[in-house]
């Protein structure tokens, strides 16, 4: 008798350093029995925290979860510059940060909050004529990359602390981080370091929350290890989207590749978590079953689906 594939699912992972993303992503397949993995939201090697893997049809939800805002605490050094803007660069540059005092710091975090342009890393994996920022960059042909519009929601400083040594006269400060999708929080210290005229970059950042996934529910990959298990797929988007129950007659239309009635989707009640995709996104489409039938999203005076999870 031969085995079908693994259910599919969400699996929250507190990624360990050291690793990338795509190391968690091998890791999880070879668990799951299956390569159909996939993972929302990209975590550099030096930052730990949440990551949220999707096995087999949940891979289907990533694109979307990707999306929402995200959680960090974040360490940042002031007084030295590195070329990829963390701790695993080279050091390109330092500059005393001794006469930095608390006032100078909170007012320059505060003009790094809201909505602003920030330039990416050129250490990233963003794209530039179809090749990745960081192979171009390793390659001598660092690209000038376009600044983006994203948005800081909040930007604290939770702690600070001067440090003398024989390499200079450091500020370490600690700050919690909530964000957009798309922001580079080793682009924050980087700007940080430079509005302040010492320079600066990120040492430690863990990941405590993307969208309705906190760290609090995330495992280890030993955990899953010992117990491999995943969130299945209808809980899964119930967690991070507004739910719209149909009945037997809609549900199988919608299953069927039809759009629903402009303003359908506003009876979706809003029972995702707090951070969850923003108003207007997609909502969880479900039958008279609990099954989860697709998501749905309102587009040119009508309901569409963006993925349909049923055959």
């Amino acid at each position: 008798m031969t085995q079908g594939p693994p259910p599919g699912g969400l699996v929250l992972v507190d990624k360990p350093a050291g690793m990338t993303s795509h190391d968690v992503v091998a890791r999880v397949r070879r668990l799951a029995g299956t390569r159909k993995v996939g993972h929302a939201g990209t975590l550099d090697p030096m930052a730990t925290g949440v990551l949220v893997v999707g096995v087999e049809k949940a891979t289907r939800l990533l694109g979307h979860l990707t999306l929402a805002d995200k959680d960090y605490q974040a360490t940042i050094r002031l007084g030295q510059e590195t070329s990829t803007d963390d701790a695993e660069g080279s050091v390109t540059g330092t500059a005393s940060a001794a006469h930095v005092t608390e006032d100078a710091v909170r007012r320059a975090v505060a003009a790094l909050t809201g909505p602003i342009e920030q330039i990416p890393p050129g250490v990233s994996a963003i794209k530039v004529g179809g090749q990745r920022a960081y192979k171009l960059t390793r390659d001598g042909q660092a690209p000038e990359l376009a600044a983006r519009k994203v948005t800081v929601h909040d930007f604290t400083v939770t702690g600070l602390r001067h440090l003398t040594g024989p390499d200079g006269d450091f500020l370490d400060l600690d700050a919690s981080v909530t964000c957009s999708s798309g922001t580079y929080v080793r682009a924050l210290a980087r700007d940080l370091g430079r509005a302040l005229g010492t320079g600066g970059h990120l040492t430690a950042l863990r990941r405590t929350r993307s969208g309705s996934y906190r760290i609090e529910d995330a495992r280890t990959l030993d955990e899953l290890a010992a117990e491999f298990t995943v969130t299945p797929l209808a809980q899964a988007a119930a967690a991070a989207f507004p739910r719209l129950d149909l009945t037997g007659p809609d549900a199988a239309r919608v299953a069927h590749g039809a759009r629903l009635p402009a303003g359908e989707l506003l009876k979706a009640r809003p029972e995702a978590a707090a951070g969850g995709p923003a108003p207007g996104g997609p909502a969880a489409v479900f039958g008279p079953d609990g099954e989860l039938i697709a998501l749905m999203r309102e587009e040119g005076g009508q309901a569409r689906s963006l993925a349909v999870f049923v055959p």
